[in-house]
């Protein structure tokens, strides 16, 4: 059974992917567009000139190139998952597709942000985790997964109340000023991190602003690693999760949350609508940041059932993207013909 992965792994999420396939007995390979780079100083020069003469972004065509030459190496799979295929275009899709019975998208945006309406004919099936898009589309649903422990990973020592890293973004920058002075007011120990190219924007407003956010909120140009975020997670009681304009699909903050039996704070509406919304856990907060007050921070984790818990476990995603708990089952019944 061989499987490919094709994907822009930023956060380096989607690996766990392969690993857990690969562990399964599956001949499971990735294909990283992320992981391709500049072959040297003059390509990278190039591609410079030509996006600002000839708005042509030829690290966009050589990144396609890269999906395709190593299909090639890999040769025929029986299932290919794309997971965000906004950044292929169709005619290499048509290729990808040419290289597998069963192509396969996982989409963890909204259309609304990432338009793929024209290439949705080139997939056998799309999963969406994005309610509107699925009502809209007939996609399946299906949420990020847990891709920590089965078993929830204990708390070690805790040494904030709440911490949060993002993404620089203009609605969740507007609200962090907000509640950076709501936890301001409730003494909350908090350590809120933006990290972006856009940082600059922020930094200029603080200069004339309340100083305050300056001490709840830390800038950061430079992206932080996931092994240092998950180190952050660790030592805080609560995990905040703010989502972007219009999209409702479950970040993988929500999921991070319940490996480390860590308390959520959130302003994603849909989470009410989950089996395994408690609001012990889980504080939904609108607008009025009234709701937010001390006893969230002081009452315990309400742990989940062991059952609840798989459910969002990558082993569980893996069984339903692909089917693998019948191919398996298969595998062994050949095996044991034999």
């Amino acid at each position: 059974m061989k499987i490919c992965i094709i994907s822009f792994d930023y956060w380096n999420y989607d690996h766990h992917i392969v690993k857990k396939l690969q562990e399964k007995g599956i001949d499971a390979s990735h294909i990283n567009m992320g992981a391709y780079k500049y072959k040297n100083f003059g390509e990278r020069a190039s591609n410079a000139i030509s996006k600002i003469f000839l708005n042509k972004n030829i690290k966009h065509v050589k990144r396609q190139e890269y999906v395709i030459n190593t299909l090639k190496e890999l040769g025929p799979q029986d299932q290919i998952l794309v997971l965000n295929p906004h950044t292929l275009d169709y005619g290499t899709i048509k290729q990808i597709k040419s290289y597998t019975p069963y192509l396969i998208s996982y989409l963890y945006d909204n259309l609304d942000r990432f338009p793929v309406e024209e290439k949705l004919e080139l997939f056998d099936k799309i999963y969406s985790f994005e309610d509107k898009d699925v009502e809209k589309y007939g996609f399946e649903k299906i949420t990020n997964y847990n891709y920590l422990s089965e078993q929830p990973i204990p708390a070690e020592e805790i040494e904030n109340d709440l911490f949060y890293i993002t993404s620089y973004d203009k609605r969740r920058i507007k609200l962090l000023r907000k509640l950076a002075a709501r936890l301001s007011a409730l003494q909350v120990r908090s350590k809120i991190i933006v990290v972006g190219k856009q940082i600059w924007k922020e930094k200029l407003k603080q200069l004339s602003s309340s100083r305050l956010l300056g001490k709840y909120i830390q800038l950061r140009k430079t992206p932080i690693y996931i092994d240092e975020v998950l180190a952050e997670y660790k030592k805080n009681k609560v995990i905040l999760d703010l989502m972007r304009d219009g999209q409702e699909g479950l970040s993988f903050r929500i999921f991070e949350a319940m490996a480390f039996e860590k308390k959520l704070i959130t302003d994603n509406p849909s989470i009410l609508n989950y089996d395994f919304y408690d609001p012990q856990n889980i504080l939904y907060i609108d607008n009025d940041l009234e709701i937010l007050n001390e006893s969230f921070f002081h009452t315990p984790y309400k742990r989940i059932s062991t059952e609840l818990f798989r459910k969002y476990t990558l082993d569980n995603w893996l069984d339903n993207v692909f089917g693998l708990e019948q191919i398996l089952n298969e595998k062994k019944i050949t095996l044991y013909s034999s």
